[in-house]
């Protein structure tokens, strides 16, 4: 069973997350393991190898990876990514542990797992959708949701001693694809929120409230969220949330909305009541076709909902004319 000490992890997707993720396991590895990379953004490799040359080495396909690890770890945008990944002829297994970190549709999981599981019977996928955003990643701090259940004590200890290196919590959520479908629930809840948090911080600020004052309020009373404390989708309230930088090194609104239709999809094959998430979906496919909020952080919403952006030059201008009166 993998452990801390693997001669050999691979990891295939360099996006916004996995770039910090596996930065995060280059510099915390024993000085043996390398790290096997892969994306296709060719730079991307390029660039993590540059920056850690004694133990990130440059993969140019996904067997590459495959052949020479361990364990693998994947980060991709979506299901058909990760079939072509861990079913196409290119993907032959030979790690002990496979962990999929990317947030996929939970039927498309359990497809490429149970064709895993005829092809190489000794082969160990799992399911651990990340949580935590960019800043998260970047800073060390992410959660995972492990599809595993608390008594696979084997199987969790060695995925917590790799993913340890990358974040701080890691909730076992039971068996295959549940990780997901806790992660697809709670990318429903906090999109809900973001849109929520957009609308209200809109009416109080349009009432002549200051979004920090704002902000404030809601930390201290019933409404105190995450989003708000430190994703604040109104800029200049909390300075590392990308709405304070131009919305950008985010979690992308187009991202969003397909998390959001996944959980949408999700919830009718359960015959879940969602009575928020039409609006909500409509929202996110609206922010991603415009041109003023595509490829931009999901909070963007703030923008699409026709929020006030330049709030604090405004207060600064009325300061000065109140100091000139």
């Amino acid at each position: 069973m993998a452990s801390l000490a693997a001669n050999s992890i691979g990891f295939i997707g360099l996006g916004a997350m996995g770039m910090w993720m596996a930065s995060h396991l280059a510099e915390k590895v024993s000085k043996s393991t390398k790290l096997y990379v892969f994306d296709i953004v060719p730079t991307l490799v390029d660039n993590i190898c540059l920056k850690y040359p004694d133990t990130v080495i440059k993969a140019t396909n996904p067997k590459e990876v495959i052949d020479q690890s361990e364990v693998l770890i994947t980060m991709l945008p979506e299901g058909k990514h990760v079939k072509a990944v861990y079913l196409e002829e290119n993907g032959v297994l030979i790690g002990d542990l496979l962990i999929d970190c990317s947030t996929i549709d939970t039927a498309s999981f359990l497809e490429v797992k149970n064709a895993l599981s005829k092809k190489f019977p000794s082969a160990k996928l799992y399911d651990a959708p990340v949580s935590g955003g960019v800043i998260g990643a970047k800073k060390g701090t992410i959660s995972f949701f492990l599809g595993c259940a608390e008594e696979d004590t084997t199987d969790i200890n060695g995925m917590t001693a790799i993913l340890s290196l990358v974040g701080t919590k890691i909730i076992p959520c039971g068996g295959p694809s549940l990780g997901l479908a806790a992660k697809l629930s709670n990318n429903y809840l906090s999109g809900i929120i973001a849109i929520a948090c957009s609308e209200a911080m809109d009416m109080g600020m349009r009432s002549g409230l200051d979004p920090r004052v704002l902000a404030k309020v809601y930390a201290a009373g019933t409404a105190q969220n995450t989003i708000c404390d430190r994703f604040c989708p109104v800029p200049g309230v909390y300075p590392e949330a990308p709405s304070s930088n131009g919305y950008k090194k985010g979690f992308k609104v187009q991202l969003m909305k397909k998390d959001f239709s996944l959980a949408l999809d999700m919830a009718r094959r359960v015959g879940s009541n969602n009575v928020l998430g039409d609006a909500g979906l409509r929202t996110y496919e609206g922010a991603s076709e415009d041109e003023r909020c595509r490829d931009l952080d999901s909070r963007v919403v703030f923008r699409y909902l026709q929020g006030n952006e330049n709030w604090g030059n405004e207060s600064k201008a009325e300061s000065g004319s109140a100091l000139e009166e």
